[in-house]
Parts: structure tokens; C-alpha cells; sequence
């Protein structure tokens, strides 16, 4: 198992603007939607793992970031984590998270079949070619192993966020089924997520593209003491995710399993 961060120095494309980073790793920890949208994380991770009736399963999460989400899967396996930045592996090795990559996530720096659950959280999008990366999540997979996505949905919310994090693109569920579906992996279910703050978001989003405000990080937009009520009403889908399928929402969590 690799222990290593920043040994691979070589150039590659940097998927977000050089100051996304240090804001991420500011704001992971209290930010109500970072907050709110772990917690609905971590309920499909705990279904996911139960289902795969291995102790200690051994976690993937593509495009780590600066580590929150993968602080957060060390809690169900053994969680490594693969970027395309030494910026957010430096964030990584601050949070004392020492199982870490450099690498694309179109080349995973990975053996085949070497992982029960592969994540992609937020990271699809910034993907040039989608169903590449996708089928090399597939490729690291062991047979009947399950990769977690999250995407932003919608390109009618398209916002500054989106323009500063370098995303290529916004899903709807059959779009993103059928790129999963090339990929040679088998939706096990796909719903959207995030539709207690659709129409605020929506509204925000509007009223930026009419009045031309951009702030420099919509991650910034916090709201005080308000900040961790709303991380709770928006964790609280998790329950609701359980029991059904949303028709619309800001975000969309796909499983999808790898078959052979």
C-alpha cells in the first residue's frame, strides 16, 4: 500500500483554480453544505459496505481533494486517496492522511481489481472525457465491487462555482446513467439529491446572472450561526434517500457495481 504524497512532481491539468484549495480545506470542516452533504455520504457508504460482507473493505476516493470526504470513508475500510494536485495533497499530509496519490483520474496510478468501493465525489464533471474516468474506477474495482459518484445536476444551475472549480459539465440522472452504463458498470440506483435547497439555489443563481455579482468562492457563502442548522436540514435527506428517489435536486448520488 502506498504512504506516500508528492513524489510524482511531473505537470498535469489542474482541475480547479489555484486558490479553489486552500478555501476547500478552510471551509470542509464547517460549511453547511460540505457538512450536510457527508452526512448523506456516509449513509450510502454504510449501506454499500454492509452489502459487500467484507470486514475490512478497501476504499478508493477519486479525486481526493484536500481530504475531508476522505477522512470520513476511513471510518468504513482501509480509504486512499488519488488527485491530479500537489496542492491538495499538501492539505491531505496536513490533515495527517498519509495514503495518498498523485494521478489522473483517466490513469489511475492503481492494479486492476484492487478495491471493493471506488468513490467519485464531485469529481466526474471535471472530467474531460466522463466515461474514461469512469471506466477506469471500474478497472480498479474488484468483481462486484460498487463505485459511489456524486455529481452537480443540471446545467440551468450553472454558477460561479462551477466556473472556478473548471467543471466541464452538469448532469441530469439519464445522462449520467448512460455514461455509467458505457463505462461497463450496472446502475444499482440513482437519484437526485439536494432538493431542499433547489429553488434558494436556483433563485441565488438567477439573481447572480441578472445583477453580474460573483463572488470569489460560492464556499464562502456562509451564513453565521445559521451555518450548522442548515448543514443538518440538508444531512437530514439522508433518511428521506432511503426510503425514495427524488425527482430534481441540486446534486445526484449514482451506485453502480462492477459485473463480470
Amino acid at each position: 500500500m502506498s504512504t506516500t504524497t508528492n513524489i510524482i512532481r511531473d505537470p498535469l491539468p489542474r482541475e480547479m483554480q489555484p486558490h479553489t484549495y486552500s478555501i476547500m480545506y478552510r471551509v470542509e470542516g464547517s460549511h453547511w453544505w460540505f457538512g450536510g452533504r457527508r452526512r448523506i455520504l456516509s449513509s450510502f457508504v454504510k449501506k454499500i459496505v454492509g452489502n459487500l460482507n467484507t470486514p475490512q473493505p478497501r476504499i478508493l476516493d477519486v479525486g481526493c481533494g484536500t481530504g475531508a470526504n476522505l477522512e470520513m470513508l476511513a471510518h468504513f475500510g482501509e480509504a486512499e486517496g488519488v488527485d491530479v494536485s500537489t496542492e491538495a495533497l499538501d492539505f491531505c499530509q496536513t490533515r495527517g492522511l498519509k495514503h495518498v496519490r498523485q494521478g489522473e483520474a483517466e490513469r489511475l496510478p492503481y492494479e486492476d481489481k484492487s478495491f471493493d468501493l471506488v468513490t467519485g465525489l464531485d469529481v466526474v464533471e471535471h472530467l474531460d472525457n466522463d466515461v474514461a474516468g469512469l471506466q477506469e474506477m471500474r478497472r480498479v474495482l474488484r468483481p462486484n465491487g460498487r463505485a459511489l459518484l456524486f455529481v452537480p445536476a443540471f446545467m440551468f444551475l450553472w454558477g460561479v462555482q462551477d466556473d472556478i472549480s473548471n467543471h466541464r459539465r452538469r448532469y441530469t440522472l439519464a445522462s449520467l446513467k448512460k455514461v455509467v452504463r458505457q463505462a461497463g458498470l450496472e446502475v444499482e440506483l440513482a437519484t437526485y439529491a439536494n432538493i431542499t435547497f433547489f429553488a434558494p439555489i436556483l433563485l441565488g443563481r438567477l439573481l447572480m446572472r441578472m445583477t453580474g455579482l460573483r463572488p470569489a468562492s460560492e464556499n464562502n457563502l456562509t451564513v453565521g450561526f445559521l451555518n450548522g442548522v442548515l448543514g443538518r436540514i440538508l444531512g437530514a435527506e439522508a433518511a428521506l434517500l432511503r426510503h425514495v428517489n427524488l425527482p430534481f435536486g441540486v446534486s445526484i448520488i449514482c451506485v453502480a457495481r462492477r459485473t463480470d
